[in-house]
């Protein structure tokens, strides 16, 4: 299976450029960073409503819980909210204040205020990455750049597992990408 594309930081900075130029900016930072900061699949953030991610009072929890019909593998699955993401999330807030005093509604929605569908959320990344000019990345681009940024900073893959959400770890280190640079780097670690 091909997987998508990881980013370079200069094609990440034209991607947040194209959204930065786009309508609706605020609502486009927030889905990508559901991808790149705790790693959801496009069904996921599509299934996302008001009031999984925000508390009573309007502020970002900092756990979502996905119960099993958002999630791909119908489990049931807790989210963690990292700091950038909670940012972004609270960006969007104070853009759509209205929206998200609606617990109940879709996180996310379209220029005609219905919810996304997950393939709506594909065409977007589609979309943003065309526009950018980067071919090969996909909605799963972010998600396997949260999961191969995690191996590259030493964090365990038992730990990358849980956050990724898989149930087999033969499935999580497909998500990880190596290369040539990283085996040399690794090679040089060993001290004798």
């Amino acid at each position: 299976m091909k997987q998508a594309k990881l980013l370079t930081q200069a094609e990440h900075k034209r991607v947040q450029a194209v959204i930065d130029a786009h309508r609706y900016s605020r609502r486009n930072h927030a889905i990508f960073a559901f991808s790149y900061f705790a790693g959801l699949r496009a069904c996921e953030i599509a299934a996302l409503k008001v009031g999984d991610v925000f508390d009573a009072n309007g502020q970002v929890s900092d756990t979502i819980f996905l119960a099993a019909g958002q999630t791909k593998g119908n489990d049931a699955n807790t989210i963690l909210v990292s700091k950038k993401l909670a940012r972004a999330l609270a960006i969007y807030a104070a853009a759509y204040p209205k929206h998200v005093a609606r617990v109940d509604a879709p996180l996310f929605f379209s220029a005609k205020r219905g919810g996304f569908s997950a393939q709506t959320i594909v065409n977007l990344f589609a979309r943003f990455y065309a526009l950018a000019g980067i071919k090969g990345a996909s909605s799963h681009t972010g998600r396997r750049q949260f999961l191969t940024e995690l191996a590259d900073k030493g964090v365990n893959v038992r730990v990358i597992q849980a956050l990724a959400r898989h149930k087999n770890l033969n499935t999580t280190m497909r998500y990880i990408d190596l290369n040539e640079n990283k085996l040399r780097n690794a090679i040089e670690l060993v001290s004798g």
